[in-house]
């Protein structure tokens, strides 16, 4: 029974081999040097400017921190953690690209690709938690009265435990992380779903927890706001003025949170589809130049966040300084009559 067994484990693993399990050298860079050149410098400046964008973000809200707004502490917390990409993760791999291959070895892989994955899900769990709370605050007036800033505190100690769970799980024997087919960077390791029935049921669950899941609840939230505010907007043009600037700001920062959100669906989807087909797909069917462009994508949704806060910002105190120039007008004009 033995022998049958251990005939059957050869056989499986002769039918699939992951790329890193090969012959070949799976850290080194299956691009060619200029690619991976080109690589290095893309990251370089997406590392560059994430850094100094949500920098800039963290420090502007603690020059202000006991007057933020529970959804405002879940956008801090989207800074940090895309702060946390940029500073953890990338020089790993742009030190990787200029040297042509994954200099760090299996430890660094692993470091790597937790890394990657703790501070991504963080990302996503927390645009969730923003989207609840703003499908809550809009539908649901009674919500905003009783909501406190502790309670967002709670909440982003949930979510962090969250990640934390879901990235750790790999290193208790369920599942891992490693070299992606190109070799220059590292992430879970999709392709236990070709080996067994366990790396399926495993890849399944990080789809369903990490990606659908999280995804479905945002997109229900912001269509069920859209809908709302359609059907409220002529309400509240009959509030008075102090209630409209309430409004005003609760939209503003839905906005926020939508273009955040379709920010990072758009990142990462691609790098998501991708990594499906590699673990659900035929073996090694995702040819290798092509599965680097969505992994470049996805590393760059830390930079877009900062850029979506100053464009809001400027339009909002556009509209403000234009609505304090039109009651100034309509209070002028009181006076002249």
């Amino acid at each position: 029974m033995n022998g049958m067994a251990s005939d059957h484990n050869t056989s499986s693993q002769e039918e699939y081999l992951p790329h890193y399990l090969q012959k070949e050298d799976p850290f080194a860079s299956k691009l060619s040097r200029e690619a991976d050149i080109v690589a290095g410098f893309y990251l370089t400046v997406i590392g560059i400017l994430s850094t100094l964008g949500n920098g800039y973000v963290i420090f502007m809200s603690s020059k202000r921190k006991k007057k933020l707004r529970p959804a405002e502490i879940m956008t801090v917390n989207l800074a940090v953690c895309d702060l946390g990409i940029s500073v953890v993760g990338k020089p790993f791999s742009i030190i990787s690209f200029f040297s042509h291959r994954w200099v760090f070895g299996w430890m660094g892989c692993r470091w790597y690709g937790w890394a990657g994955f703790f501070f991504g899900c963080g990302s996503l769990i927390t645009m969730t938690a923003v989207s609840l709370d703003r499908y809550l605050k809009i539908c649901h007036l009674s919500y905003g009265t009783w909501l406190k800033r502790h309670h967002a505190f709670i909440c982003l100690a949930i979510i962090w435990a969250y990640a934390m769970f879901w990235a750790t799980v790999p290193f208790a024997g369920v599942g891992s992380y490693a070299p992606e087919p190109f070799g220059t960077s590292c992430t879970l390791d999709w392709w236990l779903a070709q080996a067994s029935v366990a790396g399926q049921a495993f890849i399944l669950s990080i789809l369903f927890f990490c990606l659908l899941f999280p995804t479905a609840v945002i997109v229900f939230s912001y269509v069920k706001i859209i809908l709302k505010v359609k059907s409220s907007t002529k309400e509240v043009s009959h509030y008075d003025t102090r209630i409209q600037n309430s409004h005003i700001l609760e939209m503003k920062l839905t906005k926020v949170a939508m273009l955040i959100c379709a920010g990072f669906l758009i990142a990462w989807i691609p790098y998501a589809v991708v990594s499906v087909w590699s673990a659900f797909g035929q073996p090694d069917s995702v040819p290798i130049q092509f599965s680097v462009v969505p992994t470049l994508l996805a590393k760059s949704a830390a930079m877009y966040n900062p850029i979506i806060y100053q464009v809001i910002d400027c339009k909002f105190a556009c509209c403000r300084s234009g609505g304090l120039k039109t009651l100034q007008k309509k209070s002028f004009l009181k006076k002249s009559r």
